[in-house]
């Protein structure tokens, strides 16, 4: 069983992983999504939601940008990242389990948004 989170504004891929709405969480097995459900976004601290979702059992987590501290913890715990994604959440799902779905490596930097993406 494969569980893959996704970073979500309601049924969207969010840009901003730790300022997400909910997190969309799907369970597949054999390359297809045999159950999905909705969390919301519990709160964003850092470091608190990588550790959070690994707790929940998640393999995958995907989102459309990440900070390099969230994606340290991630990889920390051997949770794979895709980064860059779009879209909507089950069409990116069904993408990542054929195997089209690539990480863009995008990790939030601006100093803007400092504090946003889970640095």
């Amino acid at each position: 069983m494969l569980k893959i989170a996704v970073a979500s504004e309601m049924e969207k891929v969010a840009e901003h992983f730790g300022h997400c709405v909910n997190f969309n969480i799907f369970e597949a097995e054999k390359s297809r999504i045999v159950k999905s459900g909705c969390i919301p976004n519990p709160g964003h601290k850092p470091g608190f939601l990588p550790n959070f979702l690994n707790d929940m059992g998640v393999n995958v987590i995907i989102s459309g940008g990440m900070g390099a501290g969230a994606i340290d913890i991630f990889n920390e715990k051997g949770i794979e990242v895709i980064t860059g994604a779009a879209g909507n959440t089950q069409d990116v799902v069904e993408e990542y389990l054929k195997g089209n779905l690539k990480s863009t490596g995008s990790v939030c930097h601006e100093h803007q948004h400092h504090g946003e993406c889970g640095e």
